[in-house]
C-alpha cells in the first residue's frame, strides 16, 4: 500500500484516514521517548483488527510535516517497532518495516519508515484493550463487536482456518516450485487450479490471496506471516530443560514437509547409538525412527495453526523425547481415545501431505508422509515400546497444547565376555 514516494507523499499531504497513521519520532537520547510504547501498541493492534493500513513514522500527524528521523537512529525506531509488534500486542502482529526518504517543506531529502499493517487474521490486544480503527482515530470495542470479531476470526468460522486467506499475501508469495508438486497433470489456467485446490483463496473484498495450507505448503518462510509456522527443537545432555546442558538446537522453517525432514535430521543426529559385539557389533538406538518419524508428522499434520505464536517444540533428553504440539484435541477426541479413533482438524494440509513424497531419511516402505490410514498412534506405541519397553504417554496442558513423551530404550548391559 503507497509503494512510490509520490503516492505515499500525496496520501501524507490528504492526510490521517481509515488508511494511514501518522506519527512524529521523539528522542531522549538514545531511547525513543515518543510516541510511548503502549500509545504505538494501541493504534498497531487497532489497524490490524480493523481492515489493514499504513503507519509512516516521522511525520507530524497534525500539520503532516515531514519531520523525519536521524539516520543514525533508524536502527533504533526498526527496533522499536518489532519490540512492540512482538512483545507489547497479544497475540504478535505482523508487520513490514520499510525504510524512505520523503522530501520535507523546504525540498530536504528525511529518512521515515513505512510500516505496512495488514487486517489480521487475528484479534489483538494491546496495553490499553480490545481496539478498532474508525476513520482517523482507534476506539475501544464495545463487547458485541469485540465477540463478533472473535467469532469472525476463529476456528468457529464455516470456512476451515487452513482454508482462510493469509492478509498481507499474493499469489506469488507462493514459490512456484513448491506449488507444481501440487498441480502436476492438471489442464487449465493455473490460477483457477490453484484457487480450487484451495492454495488460492478470495479475501473478503474478492483480492486473491495465499490461504493458510497454500502458505505452508509452499512458501519458505510462513513463519513471517504466521508467528510460531516452525519447530523448535533442542538436544539436551542429561533429564533436565537446562540450558547449561544443551548440546545442540535448531529452529526448523520452511514448507511443512521440509520441516519434518529437518526434524528427522535433527532427529537422528542426535539419537545416540549405543553397541556392543557378541560377536559381531549390534546397535542399540535410544528412541525408534518409525515411531518419532510419525510423531513429527502428526504435530506437523494436526497442531493448532490458529494459535499465532505458538510453535512445536521437540526436545530430546538422555531418558525421553517430548514433543509439545500447540492446540487442544479437535472435536470429541479425548486423549484415551487417540489410538483408536482417527479426527482431522487440518483435512487440507493432511490431504497435501499424503501427496508429497518422501526424499531421505524416511521411513522403510514409506512413500509419503501422510497415508490416512489411522496407523500414526498405533505406531508410536507400538514400536516406542517395542523398544524400550515403556508405552509413550499423552497428556494435555491447559488444554491448549499436546504434550506427547517417548521415552529412551535402557543402555545395554556390557558383560566381560562382549568386551
Amino acid at each position: 500500500m503507497f509503494d512510490s514516494q509520490e503516492e505515499l507523499q500525496r496520501k501524507i499531504f490528504l492526510g490521517e484516514d481509515n488508511s494511514l497513521e501518522l506519527k512524529e519520532v521523539r528522542f531522549r537520547g538514545e531511547k525513543v521517548a515518543g510516541p510511548s510504547r503502549s500509545d504505538l501498541a494501541d493504534e498497531i493492534a487497532a489497524i490490524a483488527n480493523t481492515s489493514g493500513a499504513v503507519l509512516v513514522l516521522g511525520v507530524d500527524d497534525k500539520s503532516r510535516e515531514i519531520i523525519g528521523i536521524p539516520i543514525d537512529k533508524l536502527n533504533l525506531v526498526e527496533d522499536y517497532v518489532r519490540e512492540i509488534t512482538t512483545d507489547v500486542i497479544k497475540p504478535a502482529v505482523t508487520v513490514r518495516v520499510y525504510r524512505m526518504e520523503l522530501p520535507d517543506s523546504t525540498g530536504i531529502k528525511r529518512a521515515v519508515i513505512k510500516v505496512d499493517i495488514p487486517r489480521s487474521l487475528f484479534v489483538h490486544k494491546s496495553p490499553g484493550g480490545y481496539f478498532y480503527r474508525h476513520g482517523s482515530s482507534k476506539r475501544e470495542m464495545a463487547p458485541d463487536l469485540l465477540a463478533r470479531l472473535f467469532q469472525q476470526r476463529s476456528q468457529a468460522r464455516v470456512i476451515r482456518f487452513e482454508e482462510q486467506s493469509v492478509p498481507g499475501t499474493e499469489s506469488r508469495t507462493l514459490k512456484p516450485d513448491l506449488l507444481e508438486r501440487f498441480i502436476q497433470g492438471i489442464e487449465g489456467d493455473q490460477e483457477t487450479t490453484l484457487l480450487k485446490r484451495n492454495l488460492l483463496t478470495k479475501d473478503e473484498d474478492g483480492i486473491i490471496r495465499a490461504s493458510v495450507a497454500g502458505l505452508l505448503m509452499c512458501s519458505d518462510h510462513p513463519e513471517e506471516y504466521l508467528p510460531g509456522a516452525f519447530i523448535e527443537a533442542v538436544s539436551y545432555r542429561g533429564v533436565d530443560q537446562d540450558s547449561n546442558y544443551q548440546v545442540d538446537s535448531k529452529r526448523i522453517f520452511g514448507p511443512l514437509d521440509h520441516q519434518i525432514q529437518d526434524a528427522i535430521i535433527f532427529f537422528k543426529r542426535n539419537n545416540y547409538i549405543s553397541a556392543k559385539k557378541v560377536p559381531e557389533r549390534i546397535d542399540y538406538p535410544r528412541f525408534s525412527d518409525i515411531a518419532v518419524f510419525e510423531a513429527i508428522v502428526n504435530a506437523i499434520a494436526h497442531r493448532d495453526y490458529s494459535i499465532s505464536g505458538s510453535k512445536i517444540r521437540f526436545f530430546i533428553f538422555s531418558d525421553r523425547l517430548e514433543i509439545y504440539s500447540p492446540g487442544a484435541l479437535p472435536n470429541t477426541l479425548t486423549i484415551e481415545g487417540l489410538a483408536f479413533r482417527q479426527v482431522t482438524r487440518n483435512e487440507l494440509i493432511t490431504k497435501l501431505l499424503s501427496e508429497c513424497t518422501i526424499d531421505e531419511p524416511g521411513v522403510p516402505g514409506r512413500k509419503h508422509f501422510m497415508e490416512k490410514r489411522g496407523e500414526g498412534v498405533p505406531l508410536i506405541i507400538k514400536e516406542s515400546k517395542k523398544l524400550s519397553k515403556i508405552e509413550p504417554k499423552y497428556a494435555l496442558i491447559d488444554n491448549s497444547e499436546l504434550l506427547l513423551t517417548i521415552y529412551a530404550a535402557s543402555e545395554p548391559e556390557i558383560s566381560i565376555d562382549d568386551e
